[in-house]
């Protein structure tokens, strides 16, 4: 079942030829949404209602997008979809999805075609209760990481998931690695990264007026996370907070100011768990995303799967 909890749904949507996509995650019934975000750079939405000051609770789907900004609209397609199919909390004038969302920056031409409000609607209609693809699918189709020193060094990222188990509670997580940083093995060895000589300068710095490099929009790590515990708000907040450990054990570095790291949580409220519990495990899970996402990476022109990954 879709990254282990039952009613979960997973559903992507790919467009090779611009090196695109996105990925929806629909969630089970009577599901609580929260959201933590640690990046410098982040692209969200309903980051503030899901958050920790936020007092909705419901949230009835996901979506994971490549190109920037401009992929927030695929949350459109989503509420449209959701609508469609009675999804959403009754308000009685009318039924209204809470669709969480975050971006990755996969850009690489002013005129390339970018993930909107169809591509929202077409991933929800490829949505099964299956596990979901890896590698170079949905929102990783474009993901890369490894730029540290400067895009023309980096090699391939992609969309990831991975389960965790423990006294009865499930965390099960999706992420899309488009990292600045390198990924890590489980043994804090380089997966996938950077290519650059040992004479390449890292982080490239900015004038103190002006834009920023143009290395510095384009990173971040995002993922949303699903579980069948029972939990408050705050602590649902609490616990994708702390799953962020996953990213920074994974990634090196992470959540750097050029980074919108994001982690969206769905609990199923199903079974009672300890927040520590659930934060543990949903750690373990990110983590683990993170480096099968490479290892099912797919090269694509100028950024190819790194060999130390396969």
């Amino acid at each position: 079942m879709a990254l282990g909890v039952p009613g979960t749904r997973v559903g992507c949507w790919t467009d090779r030829t611009n090196h695109t996509g996105c990925t929806v995650v629909l969630a089970a019934p009577g599901s609580q949404g929260a959201v933590a975000v640690r990046g410098g750079a982040p692209g969200t939405r309903e980051a503030a209602a899901l958050g920790s000051t936020g007092n909705v609770r419901e949230c009835h789907a996901v979506i994971l997008s490549g190109g920037s900004a401009f992929g927030l609209a695929t949350a459109d397609g989503v509420v449209e979809w959701c609508v469609a199919h009675g999804i959403g909390y009754d308000k009685t004038v009318a039924v209204i999805p809470i669709v969480g969302a975050a971006i990755v920056f996969d850009l690489r031409s002013p005129d390339a075609p970018r993930p909107g409000r169809d591509a929202g609607w077409a991933a929800c209609e490829a949505a099964t209760e299956n596990d979901p693809p890896q590698g170079s699918v949905g929102v990783g189709t474009g993901c890369t990481v490894g730029k540290t020193g400067g895009l023309e060094w980096g090699s391939k990222g992609g969309q990831g998931w991975a389960i965790e188990r423990a006294g009865g509670v499930t965390v099960g997580a999706l992420m899309a690695v488009n990292a600045l940083g390198d990924v890590l093995d489980e043994h804090a060895a380089v997966l996938a990264g950077s290519r650059a000589p040992d004479d390449v300068v890292r982080y490239p710095a900015s004038g103190p007026i002006g834009p920023p490099p143009d290395m510095a929009l384009e990173h971040t790590v995002i993922g949303c996370l699903v579980t069948n515990a029972h939990l408050s708000k705050p602590d649902a907040v609490r616990a994708a907070d702390l799953a962020h450990s996953g990213i920074a054990r994974s990634v090196s570095p992470a959540h750097t100011s050029m980074d919108g790291d994001a982690l969206f949580l769905l609990s199923a409220q199903q079974v009672d768990a300890s927040v520590d519990l659930v934060a543990d495990l949903g750690a373990r899970a990110v983590a683990a995303a993170i480096r099968s996402a490479v290892r099912h990476a797919e090269g694509m022109p100028g950024f190819p799967a790194d060999s130390r990954a396969h």
